[in-house]
């Protein structure tokens, strides 16, 4: 049944709420420096805010095997409301990033990686941009020279690429660093779809957006967890997630083909005519065999991925499963983490 999207209304009077959304996997070393860097930029973020507000940090943790939760739930801020979303294993960072869109209360919620990479100092800037209308503040990366070489590359190209086949292109090197309003928010809950690659999902929805830049930094500690493979597969979940052209192209492709062959075979016919049968040539058969040989393989791995997609949705199962949802302020304290988990496994 089709679900219409919310309808626009005015923002609430009275002080606005931000949520900051933090996935986190094995970030033991950075989550107490990424609450110090909030705490910093606070008062400037509240300024911007009518009639003040409040800020919320919603941790997703997705699996951690180190002492992330223990780290979190050790986190105290007189200021900051600071709520722990533990999944149960490891669902990938955009499921994880779906978890804490669902659990966000606040009317704006700002998606940001627990590295500082997404650097705190532009909040009150994108918070301003926020109160005066915008629905969507994007953060630009106008400087990705922390990044190496490959990375930069691999970026810009999947950029171009993307955004030549998608219906809904998205904005070059903005990723999840963005600040949604609330009615945004509703209509991403909305959306079912196992397969997640929440770029698209941003720019599908709509919402004209508002830019601000930044320059990337480096990571404050740890390491990042995204290796050259989960890369790839990012990026081939964005490309099957957001459009049916590389299906297509097997189209013409496969239609080319034929009008080769066609020609080929009319032209073997006249020769034949001409001058006579004669003996094939082994090579031109090899190359000709092994080139559809290819192409239909190739074709087959496209039908593949999208096949495998189709599949892991018809499924229906959840996009992610939460074992806790936890109050800092009124967790049990970091040496009892083992019996609050013990605890929710019982109930």
């Amino acid at each position: 049944m089709n679900q219409a999207l919310p309808i626009r209304k005015p923002r609430p009077e009275g002080p606005l709420s931000l949520s900051l959304v933090v996935p986190v996997f094995n970030e033991e070393e950075t989550v107490h420096l990424f609450v110090e860097a909030i705490e910093a930029v606070r008062e400037d973020v509240i300024a911007k805010m009518p009639e003040g507000g409040g800020i919320e940090i919603v941790f997703v943790d997705d699996g951690s095997r180190d002492r992330t939760v223990e780290k979190v739930l050790a986190c105290r801020s007189d200021h900051l409301k600071i709520r722990l979303v533990r999944l149960s294993r490891n669902f990938g960072k955009d499921s994880a990033l779906t978890a804490g869109l669902a659990h966000a209360k606040g009317d704006g919620v700002v998606p940001m990686d627990v590295d500082l990479q997404d650097p705190p100092e532009i909040l009150p800037e994108m918070v301003e941009a926020w109160v005066d209308g915008a629905y969507v503040v994007n953060a630009m990366r106008m400087d990705r020279s922390s990044d190496n070489w490959f990375k930069r590359k691999a970026a810009n190209t999947f950029y171009r690429i993307y955004n030549k086949i998608a219906a809904y292109p998205i904005t070059p090197n903005v990723g999840d660093f963005r600040l949604l309003d609330r009615q945004v928010i509703e209509a991403l809950n909305m959306m079912p779809e196992r397969i997640r690659f929440m770029k698209g999902l941003f720019s599908w929805v709509g919402f004209s957006p508002t830019t601000v830049g930044y320059t990337r930094t480096v990571r404050v500690a740890g390491t990042t967890k995204w290796k050259p493979w989960s890369l790839w597969n990012f990026a081939l979940d964005g490309i099957t997630g957001s459009s049916t052209l590389p299906l297509r192209i097997w189209t013409y492709v496969g239609g080319f083909i034929a009008v080769l062959a066609v020609a080929w075979a009319t032209l073997i016919f006249f020769r034949t005519l001409i001058y006579g049968a004669d003996v094939p040539g082994y090579a031109s058969l090899m190359v000709i065999g092994l080139t559809l040989g290819a192409a239909i393989l190739i074709a087959l791995g496209v039908i593949g991925e999208y096949v495998g997609r189709i599949a892991i949705e018809v499924r229906q199962r959840p996009l992610y499963v939460v074992a806790d949802a936890i109050d800092c302020e009124d967790a049990a304290a970091p040496v009892e983490v083992a019996a609050v988990k013990k605890a929710a496994a019982s109930e």
